[in-house]
């Protein structure tokens, strides 16, 4: 899933291969989906999207933009787009195909939910895209302690680590998926209550969400996902469904997960011991 790392590692790729480029031809609903969302009406998307120009793309939390003149294409969290070499074989299943002047392609897919959206940024008013596009995003100079800080204010004390992090878009793109390793590096466990830290806490948590994010991006996002090119990230994460049962690399305990608000976490029950609620 499109999380911080892998967002801003596929916008990178985007520009390093497409940027410049003009759009020859879009194909829309190529395979019927369900859970495949588009932004207004999918047919109308070659009448406006051909003969444009690639712009910039960049990373926003959970969504991919690439801008293209007064509009963006925005592909947003459970959608997989992938780049197709000038006479690579297409996949026989998927949503939406971008081919270029060159007969390169950007392909998406959906498996279990997805958007591919043709918005104008200037209009477009979902709250999701509106918070991405509006907070400072960590990594970016704007995401400082004080702003970190700030986002406990209102926040009842018996929010959980997970709750406080993942949900509400506090964090645009901070999701479950990336969130694993942070709380394991801050010695945290999901469940904890945030009215247990301290100040010396807060700013912990602060610098392993700074440190391990940027870890992740630097390799080209978790070994668990794909980038433009189909390959995974060279991040191996320490919590994953990959090393659930089997021992922690730093205390040898198991490594153990549960399921909790709506998805499921990873934890050391010896590094990450639950502090007592007050």
């Amino acid at each position: 899933m499109l999380e911080i790392p892998e967002s801003s590692t596929i916008a990178r790729q985007l520009n390093e291969t497409v940027r410049g480029k003009k759009i020859a031809e879009v194909e829309t609903e190529h395979t019927k989906h369900s859970f495949a969302w588009y932004q207004g009406e999918p047919s109308g998307y070659h009448e406006i999207m051909a003969g444009r120009t690639v712009g910039d793309s960049a990373g926003i939390g959970s969504m991919v933009e690439m801008e293209l003149s007064e509009y963006s294409f925005v592909v947003g969290d459970g959608t997989n787009i992938r780049y197709y070499a000038p006479g690579e074989k297409l996949p026989v299943r998927y949503q939406m195909r971008i081919t270029l002047e060159d007969d390169s392609s950007l392909v998406c897919t959906v498996q279990m939910y997805g958007t591919m959206l043709l918005i104008q940024p200037g209009i477009y008013d979902n709250p999701y895209y509106l918070a991405a596009k509006q907070k400072p995003l960590p990594l970016t100079e704007d995401f400082d302690y004080e702003y970190f800080s700030s986002l406990r204010e209102g926040v009842p004390g018996k929010c959980s680590m997970k709750e406080f992090l993942a949900t509400h878009q506090r964090i645009p793109g901070l999701g479950n998926g990336v969130l694993q390793d942070i709380l394991f590096h801050a010695g945290m466990h999901p469940r904890q209550r945030i009215n247990t830290l301290t100040e010396t806490d807060w700013k912990k948590l602060y610098e392993t969400v700074v440190e391990i994010l940027g870890r992740m991006l630097e390799q080209g996002g978790r070994s668990t996902e794909k980038d433009l090119f189909g390959a995974s990230g060279a991040y191996a994460a320490v919590l994953s469904k990959k090393t659930v049962g089997k021992p922690c690399p730093y205390c040898g305990n198991i490594i153990q997960k549960a399921n909790y608000l709506g998805g499921t976490v990873y934890f050391c029950p010896e590094c990450q011991r639950q502090a007592s609620t007050r």
